[in-house]
């Protein structure tokens, strides 16, 4: 079948090219929504032409005592043109200026903070949030056409990874909800279930919660195993017919990590930072159609063309900038965050994002449930690793320990005499062979006289069961990481951090560093979320945040990285200091391999968050005593990180195809 692809901001609607002209009389719309949603690409050919700058929202914020942003202004010329030519040459050149320009000026790390960080389902951002997000684009973008009452049915494709892991993250179900109008912000987690068994039990799916067409989810959705779409591992394709069924409408997303979802075009027209989150900002059942299409195009095209106030591209940029402007990292960050916002509004969700993370830690600890959902019959531990914190057994001293290392607690309670400790270690060695315990200990004590004996028994003390490690740091970072991911696993609403499968790094360092060192709690917050933010945007702008792509060090390894350095950030370190720590992060966590069991967001992905932000804490105290210069720089880190994961074998990145995920039994 010929099509014809109108390819608008963020998708392609393919039409059938005998219906076009049908499908054109159909509304005496079309051409103007077909012109409508091309606004960015009419935006983008005069920036290439005219320069950014021209532009008002960018006008607005401009600093213009502190930086001068490229303006391409026609300057008076000397003499008149002696030939046609040299005017067209001289024009040609100007315009080759003007792109490079312009292209200099987008090509940069900026992206919001709030699309870094966005409140979403579990157990997976790429997997879950992602699709989700592609499916509500998708019908969403058939109400705009107004082509959504004529579907009859809808076919749904997904590849690689997508369908490798895909039953273990929930994509199906996330597809599927996505398409009937959810978004991962608002969707009631408690319904998804019973509405996905509806489907499969009537054979309908209700696109955009308005209107019901014919879904065998057995038969329309297939999982594509061992193929993958060219793009990217993340691929998904959604089709609709008509009741004769001619195609109406196709569509293929890439969910590229952390829930941000672009397709190839997108990426090829915008550069390497262009994102689609949040499409659906604006609820259609609370404003008329129109209403609603235009608030949305008007949105997608302000952030668009919004030119970053203080834009950097590498670490080396940012602690340039942070250098000579005076600013912290999360100052500059902030800064940025006004060219979408107001300052309240910058502040007010800073807040509600940790608001978010700290009640999925809440949640998490305070759980009922014994086990996680899935075949592993993983049980949950952060209701008991909170409950033993609480109890307060992690004391600092134990009875029977040594008091001081100078000078050791020699009493045993069992009298003075050399005879009664050569009788008693008598009798213990010779219970210890009784019950097979023989170690290498009691083989030595056997040629040892009682004086020898009497020498060590008041200092090494046997014990009946191993002593409880007094180590609180290190139980509430894990105690709260855990708790984060256990709610992850089980479906429940987190923070992408910078993904799903990571979201439980950066609300524990966060949190610790609240209850035990903050002096300024608001302050912190706000410093640590922007600090990390802008850590994790040279991470999606030089590598990926995708596992699919990076393999878990594009995941654990950076949000530990982002942890690092928010929290050598609130700890009162320098932009080098900071990008220091982030380094430190990354560095040893290169070739962390993706390889959950079963395709479940839980082995090995619980416990690798608990550790990933031990190291994170102790990567910030190696640079902090430190003066921020080092030998490894951040961005040679992350061009390592990028390079390591195109190198890395597939079944080693989000396939469950090797690694633990074959060798760890299910059953």
């Amino acid at each position: 079948m010929s099509l014809l692809n109108c390819r608008l901001l963020t998708r392609s609607v393919a039409v059938p090219a005998r219906s076009l002209l049908a499908w054109q009389m159909h509304s005496t719309k079309a051409s103007f929504v077909l012109t409508k949603n091309c606004l960015t690409r009419l935006s983008r050919h005069n920036d290439h032409t005219y320069g950014h700058n021209h532009h008002p929202n960018m006008l607005l914020h401009q600093l213009s005592a502190r930086r001068s942003l490229s303006t391409t202004s026609a300057a008076p010329q000397a003499e008149p043109q002696k030939s046609g030519k040299s005017s067209n040459s001289e024009s040609e050149s100007e315009t080759a200026e003007d792109s490079s320009a312009a292209k200099e000026s987008t090509n940069h790390a900026v992206v919001s903070t709030f699309d870094l960080f966005s409140i979403g389902v579990g157990p997976s951002s790429s997997h879950t949030v992602g699709p989700m997000r592609a499916g509500k684009i998708f019908v969403q973008d058939l109400v705009e056409h107004k082509v959504l009452a004529k579907v009859a049915s809808i076919k749904v494709d997904l590849y690689g990874s997508l369908a490798l892991t895909g039953i273990g993250h929930g994509t199906p179900n996330a597809t599927l909800m996505g398409l009937e109008g959810e978004l991962p912000e608002t969707v009631p987690t408690e319904t998804i279930l019973t509405r996905v068994q509806a489907m499969h039990d009537t054979n309908t799916i209700t696109l955009n919660g308005v209107h019901r067409v014919r879904f065998n989810p057995d038969k329309d959705m297939t999982l594509h195993y061992y193929e993958s779409l060219p793009q990217h591992p993340n691929g998904m394709r959604f089709t609709v017919f008509d009741g004769n069924g001619d195609m109406l409408a196709t569509n293929e997303y890439f969910s590229i990590g952390g829930g941000f979802v672009v397709n190839e075009k997108t990426q090829l027209a915008h550069g390497e930072n262009v994102f689609y989150r949040d499409n659906n900002r604006v609820a259609v059942s609370s404003a008329t159609s129109s209403d609603a299409e235009s608030a949305q195009m008007a949105e997608r095209t302000q952030q668009d063309l919004v030119t970053a106030a203080l834009p950097f591209r590498t670490g080396k940029d940012l602690v340039d900038l942070c250098q000579r402007e005076g600013l912290s990292i999360a100052e500059v960050v902030f800064l940025n965050e006004l060219q979408w916002r107001s300052r309240e509004e910058v502040i007010d969700s800073a807040f509600r994002i940790w608001g978010v993370m700290d009640d999925s830690i809440r949640r998490g600890c305070l759980s009922t449930e014994r086990k996680l959902p899935g075949r592993l019959n993983v049980h949950r531990r952060a209701p008991n690793l909170y409950q033993n914190l609480m109890r307060g057994i992690y004391g600092s001293s134990e009875k029977g320990s040594l008091s001081s290392p100078q000078s050791p607690a020699l009493s045993d309670g069992m009298g003075s005499s050399a005879e009664k400790l050569a009788s008693a270690a008598d009798a213990a060695a010779a219970a210890s062979r009784e019950n097979g315990a023989f170690s290498a200990s009691s083989l030595l004590e056997t040629s040892l006289t009682s004086a020898q004996r009497s020498e060590l028994t008041g200092v090494f003390k046997r014990r009946q069961r191993a002593r409880r490690p007094v180590l609180p740091q290190l139980d509430y970072l894990s105690v709260y990481a855990i708790a984060v991911n256990e709610e992850n696993a089980a479906g429940g609403r987190v923070v992408t951090a910078p993904t799903n499968g990571a979201a439980g790094v950066i609300p524990a360092v966060l949190k610790y560093h609240l209850e035990f060192l903050s002096e300024d709690p608001s302050r912190d917050i706000l410093e640590f979320l922007f600090t990390s933010a802008a850590i994790g945007m040279l991470y999606k702008r030089g590598a990926s945040i995708s596992a699919a792509e990076m393999g878990c060090q594009g995941e654990v390894g950076v949000a530990c990285s982002m942890s690092a350095a928010a929290f050598a950030a609130v700890m009162g370190g320098t932009p080098a200091q900071v990008e220091n720590a982030a380094e430190i992060g990354m560095e040893h966590n290169l070739g962390l391999t993706c390889d959950p069991v079963d395709g479940l967001v839980q082995i090995p992905c619980i416990e690798r968050n608990a550790l990933g932000a031990v190291k994170a804490v102790t990567a910030a105290q190696l640079a902090l005593q430190g003066d921020g210069s080092h030998r490894v720089s951040l961005d040679q880190v992350i061009e390592t990180m990028r390079q390591t994961g195109h190198d890395m074998m597939s079944k080693y990145k989000e396939t469950s195809q090797g690694g633990l995920a074959v060798n760890v039994p299910v059953c």
